[in-house]
């Protein structure tokens, strides 16, 4: 049987008219009809509307009027809306439907009416505009009662703001007449509430409950001897509530605003939800200005700060559901993405403790293509119960970020770093010897020993270098410290051992214990003189920077949604290199053709001599000896990077052979496209599970115990070589660490 067709009768261009009842009206615009029925989709419906009117689905809101309820208008943001909607039509053969703009409407959202109805979670009004749709938003957070999915706040839940001493705001005069007195009705105390609120807000006065249960609410003035009252109860044999008895009289005037007010941080949240579904960035401080500008109440920055968390999570969903949802998650990677690992752990009470995430196209690009280097770092996530993100980053042929694998743990330690490398071993498992380049401090360094025993630990020299100027700060000049640290990295990348030794005996001409530093920090876990693997050059482990700037856009998410966002990245990412690697006709990538093509460049002023066999000795500022069956330059460029130096071209370019078959097989085209050969696929209906008897369905995860504290959160500072910051010198003893209006001497 066909599913029946409902005819959408789509209006946009007019405006909305608040009736006296309390109803809107629609009226002016243009109309068109078009069929819908249950198996309609919204993206398909968004198309055909835009298509219709000529304008883009990208910003487009949809709402409609409940039958039998024209005070409410209702949005229809998912599959889930629309097919909700055709429910509640019954029998009807057609529905009328508005088109807004969303934009418009954040823009505007100073200019809403009072809205009456609690019957949804987004109780929301209109106002006419001179653009050509019209808008709606939502100015409630009143309890759901017909999408039982979306949150809902207690509305004692407040937080103290102030009013200003300014008359006729706009947004707040539409709200004057919320309360008209004795005998008005409300289908709902947090309905009633809601008004209340508005009420007061338009006639600039602060009240307080005196009574504020189930069966009955008693307001008065917070102003000492004021005598404004009101009184509502449930109305007998129904579920209405009725004001009983109401003294409007107020002789405070306006004296209790001077000592402050109070609003739920829902409806501060309510009131940006939409700009903020527009403008994910909107700050703070703009939320402050607007609520001042178009209401006429003080926010400081924290209360706006907590009205944003709130409107945050009534559009991205719960942060504590999400961890409940984990569970189910990690089914629908392994599901959707076969082959990938996806796990997490709980703590004894079931809270959250560790997840752990690496997809099967990360898994065999890597295996397939990458150079068997590792990087390993680590980024704080500020979301709402905080959290470190443990990541596992490689390098494809283009020396481009491949994210291997990532884990929100709730700590960096010694345990979770053995926990998450025993999650990447089951997953990397390569019969190359893998080579790590990573801190060595907060148990990294015995968490590999222990793990990857017969791996290769290169440690960071960023965090190397760091150490060293935190041990020297205080001992020596701001210029003294600069040269060691000038001199350490040159160090770090002198291919040979009299390079190396070299810039260890400066060293040791500024200060003696800054060398003795050097050659007890085990320079053969970072030297190139000394280090046994293979690290193309590679010597810090922030490579990975690409991939925590896509954390650092949404970390503020719930735990699930800020995967996923990860996932489309990575996916979206993968697909791109796959598309332009297919167009490059070389054997080597772009990148790698260019570094031979500057080689080659400098060998044509080489001058090369056959020694004996297949080694050569190579002139020019210095001489070099190659042997090219080994693949070895005493220049030691061609080990460190992989493909080969001027010398070792120079010989190729004498004795007719190609330098491309002495490169790397991992800087070649091919490489790179086995790299990007697997796609990750979508994570469907990540918030939605659906319910069953599984032993998964079953388990529950809480948030774990910790939360953000209070202020702005601190950011990870950005990376820059120059570690050293300049240390106050006093200018009358020449003592480091003060000044001279601090210096103790006379």
């Amino acid at each position: 049987m066909a599913a029946k067709k409902i005819i959408a009768i789509c209006q946009s261009g007019g405006d909305f008219v608040t009736n006296k009842d309390g109803s809107l009206s629609y009226s002016g615009g243009d109309a068109y009809a078009i069929d819908i029925d249950q198996q309609t989709q919204l993206s398909d419906f968004k198309s055909e509307i835009a298509e219709t009117f000529n304008f883009s689905s990208d910003n487009m809101s949809i709402k409609y009027f409940l039958p039998g309820n024209k005070k409410t208008l209702i949005t229809i943001s998912k599959d889930k809306d629309l097919q909700r909607m055709l429910n509640f039509l019954g029998d009807s053969a057609t529905v009328d439907v508005f088109i807004m703009s969303e934009e418009a409407a954040a823009r505007n959202v100073s200019n809403m009416p009072a809205s009456r109805s609690s019957r949804t979670t987004v109780s929301e009004a209109v106002v006419p505009m001179v653009a050509p749709v019209s808008v709606a938003v939502g100015v409630t957070n009143a309890i759901d009662q017909v999408d039982m999915d979306m949150p809902v706040e207690t509305p004692l839940e407040c937080m103290p703001i102030n009013f200003i001493d300014e008359k006729h705001h706009k947004a707040a005069q539409l709200w004057e007449n919320t309360i008209t007195g004795v005998d008005q009705r409300f289908s709902s105390f947090s309905e009633f509430r809601e008004a209340l609120h508005k009420y007061s807000i338009a006639h600039g006065f602060a009240y307080r409950y005196k009574k504020n249960d189930s069966h009955r609410v008693t307001v008065k003035c917070k102003s000492q001897g004021c005598p404004w009252r009101i009184y509502a109860s449930r109305l007998s044999t129904t579920q209405l509530i009725c004001i009983k008895k109401m003294n409007t009289k107020h002789t405070c005037e306006g004296a209790a605003v001077k000592a402050g007010y109070r609003a739920t941080r829902g409806w501060v949240g309510s009131i940006i939800k939409e700009k903020l579904k527009v403008s994910p960035n909107y700050k703070p401080k703009d939320i402050a200005d607007d609520i001042r500008r178009e209401y006429g109440i003080q926010l400081n920055y924290s209360q706006a700060w907590r009205a944003k968390e709130i409107a945050r999570e009534q559009l991205q969903g719960s942060y504590k559901e999400a961890y409940n949802l984990l569970p189910f998650f990690c089914e629908k990677i392994k599901e959707t993405n076969p082959g990938s690992i996806a796990t997490f752990t709980t703590k004894d009470d079931s809270s959250f403790h560790r997840l752990f995430v690496s997809f099967h196209a990360s898994i065999s690009g890597f295996q397939q293509g990458c150079r068997p280097l590792i990087f390993l770092d680590n980024t704080t996530l500020n979301s709402k119960y905080q959290g470190i993100l443990l990541a596992a980053t490689a390098a494809d042929a283009e020396d481009g970020v491949f994210p291997l694998a990532f884990a929100v743990v709730d700590a960096e330690n010694e345990e979770n770093w053995t926990w998450f490398l025993k999650e990447l071993k089951s997953a990397v498992s390569t019969c190359s010897q893998l080579t790590f380049v990573a801190d060595f401090q907060n148990g990294l360094k015995r968490a590999l020993a222990d793990v990857f025993d017969k791996c290769y630990h290169s440690y960071c020299l960023r965090h190397l270098a760091e150490k060293l100027n935190r041990d020297l700060k205080g001992q020596f000049s701001h210029e003294a410290r600069r040269f060691m640290i000038n001199d350490f990295y040159t160090a770090a990348h002198a291919p040979r051992l009299e390079g190396f030794q070299r810039s260890a005996e400066n060293i040791k001409g500024i200060s003696p214990e800054a060398y003795n530093w050097v050659i007890q920090s085990e320079p053969e876990h970072w030297a190139n003189a000394f280090f046994g693997g293979a690290r193309y050059n590679h010597m810090t482990s922030n490579f990975g920077q690409q991939f925590y700037s896509w954390v650092s856009e949404a970390h503020e998410l719930p735990i699930t949604q800020m995967i996923d966002v990860l996932r489309g990245k990575m996916m979206e990412s993968i697909y791109k290199r796959r598309v332009d690697s297919n167009k490059w006709m070389t054997k080597l990538t772009p990148c790698n053709e260019e570094k031979l093509q500057k080689e080659t460049v400098m060998a044509r002023s080489l001058q090369v001599l056959l020694t004996h066999g297949n080694i050569f000795e190579v002139r020019g500022e210095s001489v070099d000896i190659v042997d090219i069956d080994h693949w070895d330059c005493s220049c030691k460029g061609w080990q460190l990077t992989g493909l080969p130096c001027c010398h070792a071209i120079a010989v190729f370019e004498c004795i007719g052979r190609s330098p491309c078959e002495y490169c790397s097989r991992y800087f070649t085209t091919e490489s790179f496209r086995l790299t990007y050969a697997k796609s990750i696929h979508p994570v469907p209906n990540v918030d939605r599970p659906v319910q069953d008897e599984s032993p998964e369905a079953a388990v529950t995860v809480t948030p774990p115990p910790t939360k953000r504290p209070p202020g702005r959160p601190k950011m990870k500072q950005a990376e820059s070589m120059d570690i050293i910051k300049r240390q106050l010198q006093c200018s009358k003893c020449k003592g480091l660490g003060h000044n001279k209006k601090t210096c103790k001497e006379s």
